[in-house]
């Protein structure tokens, strides 16, 4: 199955330390997005997004720390839609509301919702040859035309219903960890050159999948190509069992019958616009391996002059 698919003293690359947050140093209330769900076809962007400021009153109750980075973040990253790069995988709409839990969960406009994921065989870009565990493929068997320091990374611009939608597959996943995708909230930058720079990150997160609709998809090509011990929700190092409270995306499937024809995923996410995140939250993530880079991707990746999109 394929997916169709400068301030710079802000800090931006976070410790990996451990360590707890609070409301005031951001913390986030964070709530699954229901109703939405009684749309079976996206009409349009603009109906998504006032449908989610609609339900975000109610449910913008329970605060949440934050939570590691992890060991695979870069800097960089392009603002874009689309972020999968031609990477195969079961699609993945994925829909985040931020709104401002200080202030009655008001909409966040200009906020700058940032995403990262490994591939369906457990490969980031920038760490192509970390190996994920079990066994599966290289990278580079998978054929594909993705940048290998670019793919499955992206910012999206809040609009003034404070919603961002990415086009995304489905993450795989690598031991020790569950399937998960990377989330940063950023208030107080612009977009620049392709990317977004400056402000400050008031939230780090991770984002989870239920362990059987994970399972499932999993039997399916190309992610069966990886096998091993899947860590479930219960066994994760970084989930901790709260649900939504915790970033337990709420997940509908485009075709009830066949899981291959993908998911739409949605999460509220209240923050503190004036907290700030350290990236160093409760949890691991992972260790990559000694030759794996940091930092900035190289100069070599893809321009983001000429392949960022909205």
């Amino acid at each position: 199955m394929t997916g169709n698919h400068k301030n710079t003293s802000i800090t931006r690359r976070r410790a990996l330390a451990v360590s707890g947050g609070t409301v005031a140093a951001g913390g986030l209330a964070v709530a699954g997005f229901q109703s939405a769900f009684a749309d079976t076809t996206d009409t349009s962007t603009d109906a998504d997004a006032t449908a989610s400021a609609s339900s975000t009153s109610s449910e913008c109750m329970t605060l949440m720390s934050s939570v590691t980075e992890g060991p695979y973040y870069l800097d960089g990253a392009l603002v874009r839609k689309d972020i999968t790069e031609g990477k195969a995988g079961v699609p993945l709409t994925l829909r985040l509301t931020v709104v401002d839990a200080t202030d009655g969960c008001t909409p966040v406009k200009g906020a700058a919702v940032e995403i990262w994921h490994c591939d369906a065989w457990g490969y980031y870009s920038g760490y192509t040859t970390a190996n994920p565990g079990g066994s599966a493929p290289a990278e580079s068997e998978e054929g594909d035309s993705a940048n290998d320091n670019t793919y499955l990374r992206g910012y999206q611009i809040a609009n003034a219903n404070g919603v961002v939608k990415f086009e995304t597959i489905f993450p795989g996943w690598y031991t020790p960890r569950t399937c998960h995708i990377h989330v940063k909230v950023h208030t107080g930058g612009e977009k620049e050159d392709g990317t977004y720079e400056g402000g400050k990150v008031n939230y780090t997160g991770q984002l989870f999948f239920a362990d059987d609709i994970a399972e499932e998809i999993f039997t399916l090509a190309p992610y069966s190509k990886h096998t091993g011990s899947y860590t479930t929700l219960a066994n994760d190092m970084v989930y901790d069992g709260g649900g939504a409270s915790s970033g337990l995306l709420t997940l509908k499937a485009v075709h009830k019958k066949d899981p291959s024809k993908g998911y739409k995923g949605f999460l509220t996410l209240g923050v503190d616009p004036d907290a700030e995140s350290t990236g160093a939250g409760s949890g691991g993530g992972g260790t990559p391996p000694s030759d794996a880079p940091t930092g900035t991707p190289p100069s070599d990746s893809a321009s983001p002059s000429t392949s960022a999109s909205s």
